[in-house]
């Protein structure tokens, strides 16, 4: 596989995920919900929670990027960009992935953060590929990170079932030998804003003693019609990027699709017209951390991508926010 043309490439992945477990026989404690009920709606069987007093999402998004770093023996002052894709940042400034810059030593590099919802990963790996392909920089590292115990409600039975907290990280190079990123399909419905978000704590609803005891500053979601956009507009988007590369079913190898919902995931394999066998699933251990799943879904079964796999990346988020990326896999771990 030779080419001239330069492709933006995941050269190495990490990630991170908190030590303690909130399972479902857990949150049977907390809120009127089962075990059973949770699965067969969601597919989730536990997640995990960050508990450490004053850290937040920086603090899974650096062990993430020491993670990748360890494993690549790379020096960070190497790294040109950090793009964290986060809804749960540190702060609402500074960007939390210039905490993650500074705790990892990455001082040669700029770095700023992506608030897409779930499909900030997507949106992060194409904002990467444009540096990339454009041969402005030489070594991009997307994380996607959110600690969703933050803003989850745990009194909600509807919400708290579904999130933790967790990250994942890639580094990007540009290849000259076809592998990487290959095309995209990304967009957006500010219609979204009214079925899924965090009503207070921005500048429309700055925090006040109102908005604390009305519970504003957690998730708000209509379930049902998010539900109903995710199934359609993941599944379309995945259909479309592979129409668009005169794809099939057979000619994919995997699909790491976002990780919110089982039965969103099967709806889009359906679509894509593949095997069960190749969707990749990590929700029953971690539930949906948001902008981290893709990633942990890269981290978890890297031993099992090989060299010139065709990857179809899929998601849905708040916003509305919804993508798919056609990628083909770099390397034999």
């Amino acid at each position: 596989m030779s080419q001239s043309k330069t492709t933006a490439a995941i050269s190495a992945v990490g990630g991170f995920v908190p030590k303690k477990i909130l399972s479902n026989y857990d949150l049977e404690k907390m809120v009127d919900t089962t075990d059973e009920w949770i699965k067969t709606r969601t597919g989730i069987e536990e997640r995990r929670i960050l508990d450490i007093p004053g850290e937040g999402t920086s603090y899974l998004g650096t062990k993430a990027v020491e993670n990748l770093l360890h494993k690549t023996n790379l020096d960070p002052k190497e790294i040109d960009l950090i793009i964290c894709t986060t809804v749960t940042g540190d702060y609402l400034f500074p960007a939390t992935a210039n905490i993650i810059s500074h705790n990892v030593g990455a001082t040669n590099a700029f770095s700023f953060d992506i608030g897409a919802a779930c499909s900030g990963f997507l949106y992060g790996v194409r904002t990467a590929s444009s540096f990339l392909e454009a041969g402005t920089y030489k070594k991009v590292i997307v994380v996607g990170a959110d600690k969703m115990s933050a803003i989850v409600d745990y009194s909600n039975r509807n919400n708290c079932i579904i999130f933790g907290d967790g990250a994942g990280a890639v580094l990007m190079e540009p290849n000259k030998e076809g592998f990487g990123v290959q095309d995209s399909v990304l967009y957006t419905d500010g219609i979204g804003k009214e079925y899924l978000l965090q009503p207070a704590g921005g500048s429309v609803k700055p925090p006040s003693v109102e908005s604390i005891k009305n519970r504003e500053h957690f998730i708000y979601q209509d379930g049902k019609t998010v539900f109903k956009f995710a199934v359609t507009k993941m599944a379309e988007a995945s259909a479309e990027v592979m129409r668009k590369n005169k794809l099939t079913g057979e000619d994919i190898n995997y699909l790491l699709a976002h990780q919110a919902n089982k039965r969103i995931i099967d709806a889009t394999r359906d679509r894509m017209g593949i095997d069960e066998s190749k969707v990749l699933m990590n929700i029953q251990r971690y539930g949906n951390t948001t902008s981290g799943t893709i990633p942990l879904l890269m981290w978890d079964f890297e031993k099992k991508l090989k060299k010139g796999d065709n990857l179809i990346l899929s998601a849905f988020g708040g916003g509305f926010t919804w993508g798919s990326i056609y990628l083909k896999w770099l390397y034999n771990s």
